[in-house]
């Protein structure tokens, strides 16, 4: 399979790509504000769901780059930032609006009850596969109706 590049610009966008980066796991360590350039960069191990149906009992993992541009501010809970070999597992990205403009807070939601949230001018994501992909056994769960 071809390496995944996507980019969204609105919310509609940005749920493709959560679905696609859903149960993808990091380390503290991957994650990089640049307040300068106002982007915040994030490497990750995200499942391949693309692949995931009909398969046996092998799936795939692949390294990929999530970026989001436009970005004035960023906030956690539930974790220490510090602790730079915290494995997090990312469930969704959301998007909460500020009224009527393009502005508003994307917000990563993690599993333990934890978040990382951005303030940004306006959606600009990119998510980009940065190496192939390695097999894995285990396939994410939920509960139902998660």
């Amino acid at each position: 399979m071809d390496a995944l590049k996507l980019m969204g610009l609105d919310p509609e966008d940005l749920e493709i790509v959560s679905a696609h980066v859903q149960d993808a796991v990091f380390k503290v360590s991957r994650l990089d504000y640049a307040p300068r350039s106002k982007q915040l960069s994030l490497v990750i191990n995200r499942f391949v769901w693309e692949t995931a149906e009909g398969r046996g009992k092998s799936f795939e993992r692949r390294r990929s780059l999530l970026a989001f541009k436009r970005v004035t501010a960023v906030r956690s809970i539930g974790f220490d930032r510090k602790d730079d070999d915290k494995v997090l597992s990312l469930l969704a990205i959301q998007f909460e609006p500020n009224g009527e403009g393009p502005d508003g807070t994307v917000e990563f939601i993690l599993s333990g009850e934890a978040s990382i949230m951005l303030d940004v001018e306006c959606i600009e994501v990119q998510l980009a596969d940065a190496g192939g992909a390695w097999e894995t056994g285990f396939k994410p769960r939920h509960p139902a109706g998660a």
